[in-house]
């Protein structure tokens, strides 16, 4: 039975461990943390039982019986096929982290990394199995956003990425290969690209951050849910994609001359947006509402695969 080793047991951490353990591999998770740790395996256990209430997962005990929380990166990583790392998001802990990984794990284990925006380049340069190692970004929550963007240093084997490619296909992923680095791979690229745009529009008074809101949730979300922005276009004019950008090139060029500046993100702009949207919620207000979007992510995802695709 193939095994994944998972170090970092916060948000993410535990998602990956529900997505090996649902896909029936065995899995080792670990955290520097002790409280982390220990509630790790019960947490991971709510995670399947939500995901069999959405008919997502067929047995949830079996599945949650395959998690094991142990205390030291090296039990975590006996035996692994594959090491999906959770630290912080820095590139000196991720160099710590991969040295030890790269000096205790099986010679043919993938070693890949959930980072967010830093290239593999950065702290796997050194090591002797730099080969194996691999960005492999997932969205948040990964057990019920199936996106998982790999993207490998210059050094990294074809063999690995391939292998790598095959895996989180297997365990029920949606991967797919950054062909050069970038930071922050292509879906944080696109979201800052929007996010950007956002902050200018309410920063300049023009939406409220609630109606920009609705605007993707009741709008373009819709759309992008089912379709990604070439699919979209490609059905927006009769003769498709090369009839849409004839049709809107001057529009798009006027509007990429004049695109959200960097400023957008200054203590001034923020302040504003804060202002326009009120009231920071507390802590156990934002833990439900996470669990909230977590339900809701779940039922899209048991619609989505109800659908067979057209």
């Amino acid at each position: 039975m193939p095994s994944a080793a998972i170090i970092g047991a916060g948000l993410i951490g535990r998602s990956w461990a529900i997505v090996f353990a649902r896909a029936g591999w065995d899995v080792r998770i670990t955290d520097p943390n002790p409280e982390t740790l220990e509630k790790a395996p019960s947490l991971i256990q709510e995670g399947l039982e939500e995901l069999a209430r959405h008919g997502l997962v067929a047995d949830p005990a079996d599945a949650s019986a395959h998690v094991i929380a142990v205390p030291s990166l090296a039990e975590t990583v006996i035996g692994a096929d594959l090491v999906q790392e959770n630290g912080p998001e820095t590139v000196e802990t991720k160099r710590m982290i991969f040295a030890e990984l790269d000096r205790l794990a099986p010679a043919d284990c993938i070693l890949a990394s959930s980072t967010s925006a830093i290239v593999a380049s950065r702290f796997t340069e050194a090591l002797a199995g730099r080969a194996r190692c691999l960005v492999a970004h997932p969205v948040n929550p990964p057990h019920l956003v199936p996106l998982v963007e790999l993207c490998g240093a210059p050094w990294t084997g074809t063999e690995t990425m391939a292998r790598a490619r095959t895996i989180y296909e297997s365990v029920g992923q949606v991967p797919i290969t950054v062909n050069r680095e970038v930071e922050g791979f292509v879906l944080n690229r696109l979201q800052g690209a929007l996010l950007a745009e956002a902050f200018r529009l309410v920063g300049e008074g023009v939406v409220s951050p609630q109606d920009l809101d609705k605007t993707l949730k009741d709008g373009l979300g819709l759309r992008w849910s089912f379709l990604g922005p070439f699919e979209t276009i490609e059905l927006n004019a009769p003769g498709g994609i090369a009839d849409y950008c004839n049709r809107y090139t001057g529009f798009y060029r006027r509007l990429s001359e004049d695109p959200a500046k960097p400023h957008v993100w200054d203590k001034e702009n923020v302040s504003r947006i804060l202002q326009a949207w009120g009231e920071a919620p507390g802590p156990d207000v934002l833990a439900r509402r996470s669990a909230w979007r977590d339900k809701r992510l779940a039922a899209l995802k048991a619609h989505k695969q109800s659908q067979s695709d057209q």
